[in-house]
């Protein structure tokens, strides 16, 4: 590739980058390019006017730069300037520049030191530049100003963040001399996403105001940190040049005065300065943009080619045929019928890694909440005692019976079957609302078209709702068929014999049944709950219960599960007789 040819590269690249910026969307290419990384007051901006030979930027407390300038410089016999949002007008006057840099940042950060990451281009054409373009970045912060939000400094690093870690982007780190190079904000960001040192260029300045006797020829000469491109030193113009108009030719006289008259510079001297540096980037980038060339094109022309396959397929599209919006309707219905099979199934393209959906959840429903559920149901061991007595005694009326009825054990089965139709109601409840969720979510691709989604939404969601209230017939059909046969033969069903062996494997003692151990008149007397005087009261103690009554109402009954339960009624009855009790045997 000749000479002529190289430098054609950054007009070319400069020309595709105004393209993207003029579509108003991010390239999807990744540029080659040089981005400016420092520090506030780390001498950015007086390097890049040293570059032009004009003092055009912003200058001031705090962050001035608060949107990325593409600075796009040109070799022409003419001086001028043009910016990208103000088409045919040329800027000869670089203060209108600086003025219009500052105007056009205001319109999109407003005027409260905000940010943004939206470029503003900027060309300048001039005798005294070479080709060569540069992203000149907000400095790196880390107090919040004014009226700038708290995680400003999170903001920032963001936005360097998104052009640094471009495989493309050359990092141009601008550091300070009289900082600690173990310090520096621009390195320390280079060094994250460039850890061998391949894609940075560093640039000490402020070389002047190092303290006497200190000097940076160890960094200089590329020993301390060492960087692949090495680094180049600069002079730039002191606050008080800037105030006192100090010409920039001036400045870069004195420049080169000063690496020539240093001792720890001047064996290094043809290789610092502004001029220098200028030619060390224009010759880097276009080495860089002839080596990532060959990549760039064949990005360039897959893309072109993908564009092409589209455009092909619109080509003789027909708006008002109606066969293509039936066709178009139908597509979009089935792909919604197979994106919701595949949220159920579990085979979807897209994997949720946040929390259960679909099917998984369902299956939770089943395996997980529907028996939590049965856990939860409110059981009353002592109250469920109660009422097996009452049902036996119930069936056996006047007669004393021998054995337990199996209406009585019908009776109490029956009653706790029931019980699961709430956790199965419930169930059915939280499947249809997983149902429903899932369909929003399936409706998601359908969002450019708000009456097709809310009409499948509608249609859909009828549906399941229909299909719910079946459901839960269903589910009430099949306890009720548990209900009304107890099948006594199933292989899990105990049976009053394995019951009594299992008991007596687990306690290893003899019941002695609910045998009568003693029955009488017990009177009460001289006891404050008992009002009106003594009382006659009849009781029967078993080995299962202790009964008092008075006439035909029983006024106080005692369950216990087993026969320990006797223990507690032999105390009571000691503690009874102790309060005054008198009884009489029969």
């Amino acid at each position: 590739m000749g000479n002529r040819e190289m430098e054609e590269l950054i007009p070319l690249v400069n020309r595709l980058q105004d393209a993207f910026s003029a579509l108003g969307q991010s390239c999807l290419l990744e540029l080659p390019q040089i981005a400016v990384v420092g520090g506030q007051s780390a001498g950015k901006s007086s390097v890049l006017e040293n570059f032009v030979g004009r003092d055009f930027l912003p200058r001031g407390s705090g962050i001035v730069t608060r949107r990325p300038l593409v600075l796009q410089l040109v070799t022409s016999k003419a001086e001028y300037a043009e910016f990208l949002h103000c088409k045919g007008k040329k800027f000869t006057d670089f203060d209108e520049v600086r003025h219009e840099i500052e105007a056009e940042t205001d319109r999109v950060t407003g005027m409260n030191k905000g940010i943004s990451s939206i470029p503003i281009n900027l060309r300048v054409y001039s005798p005294h530049v070479l080709n060569l373009t540069l992203i000149d970045l907000p400095g790196i912060t880390k107090v919040p100003v004014g009226d700038q939000p708290p995680d400003i400094e999170y903001q920032i690093r963001e936005m360097i963040m998104q052009f640094i870690t471009r495989e493309n982007c050359l990092i141009l780190a601008v550091t300070p001399a009289n900082t600690d190079l173990a310090n520096s904000d621009a390195l320390k960001l280079a060094k994250e996403v460039d850890p061998q040192g391949l894609r940075t260029i560093g640039v000490i300045t402020k070389l002047d105001l190092m303290d006497e006797g200190t000097d940076a020829r160890d960094v200089l000469e590329n020993k301390l940190l060492p960087l692949r491109r090495g680094y180049v030193g600069v002079v730039n113009r002191s606050q008080k040049d800037i105030d006192g108009k100090k010409d920039i030719k001036a400045a870069m006289l004195a420049e080169r005065k000063f690496f020539l008259s240093h001792p720890a510079y001047r064996h290094i001297a043809d290789r610092m300065g502004t001029p220098h540096l200028q030619k060390v980037l224009n010759q880097q980038l276009t080495n860089h943009i002839r080596d990532t060339l060959p990549n760039f094109r064949n990005k360039l022309q897959g893309q072109l080619l993908s564009i092409e396959h589209e455009v092909e397929a619109y080509k003789n599209f027909k708006p008002e045929d109606p066969t293509r919006k039936t066709k178009a309707l139908l597509q979009m219905v089935q792909q919604f019928a197979v994106d919701f099979e595949k949220r159920i199934e579990g085979s979807g393209d897209q994997v949720d890694t946040l929390e259960l959906s679909g099917g998984a959840k369902i299956n939770r429903i089943f395996h997980e909440r529907f028996p939590f559920e049965i856990v939860k149901m409110e059981f009353n061991e002592k109250e469920l005692r109660r009422e097996i007595s009452y049902a036996i005694k119930n069936i056996h009326g006047i007669r004393t019976g021998l054995f337990t009825p199996d209406m009585a054990f019908e009776a109490i089965v029956k009653k706790q079957i029931v019980k699961l139709k709430g956790p199965s109601l419930k169930s059915v409840d939280l499947v249809i609302q997983e149902l429903i969720n899932t369909v929003k979510k399936c409706t998601k691709k359908l969002a450019n078209f708000p009456r097709l989604c809310e009409e499948t939404e509608r249609i859909v969601a009828n549906h399941i709702r229909e299909r719910e209230g079946k459901t839960k017939d269903q589910v009430l059909l099949l306890i009720d068929i548990q209900v009304s046969y107890i099948n006594t033969n199933h292989e899990d069903f105990i049976g009053f014999a394995n019951a009594q062996q299992r008991s007596s494997q687990v306690h290893k003692k003899t019941t002695i049944g609910n045998q009568v151990i003693r029955k009488g008149w017990l009177t009460i007397s001289n006891i404050g709950i008992m009002k009106g005087g003594s009382k006659g009261y009849w009781f029967v103690l078993t080995a299962e219960s202790l009964s008092w009554y008075k006439d035909d109402e029983v006024i106080f009954e005692v369950f216990k599960p087993d026969c320990c339960f006797l223990h507690l009624l032999w105390s009571a009855w000691i503690m009874v007789a102790w309060a005054g009790v008198s009884c009489w045997n029969l």
